[in-house]
């Protein structure tokens, strides 16, 4: 077992972690931005979401006795843009109100980003859980090396 294959538990934490902190930052974003009707780039704000993508080793393509699976982590493609239809108020004193007394506002559901939010941290706990007990686990490995 070299090197590289033992880290690679704790490699695969990692990059879960940077994902999931992404993510947070994108839905608090979203919450953020909930009741913005006007942007600078012109409109109500858009909700975002990320996107992931599994990491594979090119030269681990799959499961083997005694080896490697071939996952490598994950990493974020980009953060796009929900094309969703943008819902309407009724609210004729409101600065970007239409001739009918509309707004449009963002298609951002408060709900559903509190629970993107919740999942999103137990996710990132889990994998600080993992990075944690990758660590006690070579620690434990190196008392019993030591004597």
């Amino acid at each position: 077992m070299g090197f590289d294959t033992s880290l690679s538990a704790f490699n695969i934490s990692a990059s879960g972690l940077t994902a999931e902190r992404l993510r947070m930052e994108v839905v608090a974003n979203n919450i953020a931005n909930a009741e913005v009707t006007r942007t600078a780039e012109g409109g109500p704000y858009r909700r975002k979401d990320v996107i992931f993508e599994a990491v594979m080793h090119p030269d681990k393509p799959g499961v083997r006795t005694g080896q490697s699976s071939g996952l490598g982590g994950v990493r974020s493609l980009g953060v796009v843009e929900d094309s969703s239809e943008l819902p309407k108020r009724h609210a004729p004193g409101h600065p970007d109100a239409d001739a009918d007394g509309f707004v449009t506002m963002p298609n951002v559901n408060l709900p559903i980003e509190m629970v993107n939010l919740i999942t999103t941290t137990r996710a990132y706990e889990a994998n600080l859980k993992a990075a944690q007990s990758f660590v006690d686990m070579n620690q434990q490995a190196l008392s019993i090396v030591r004597g």
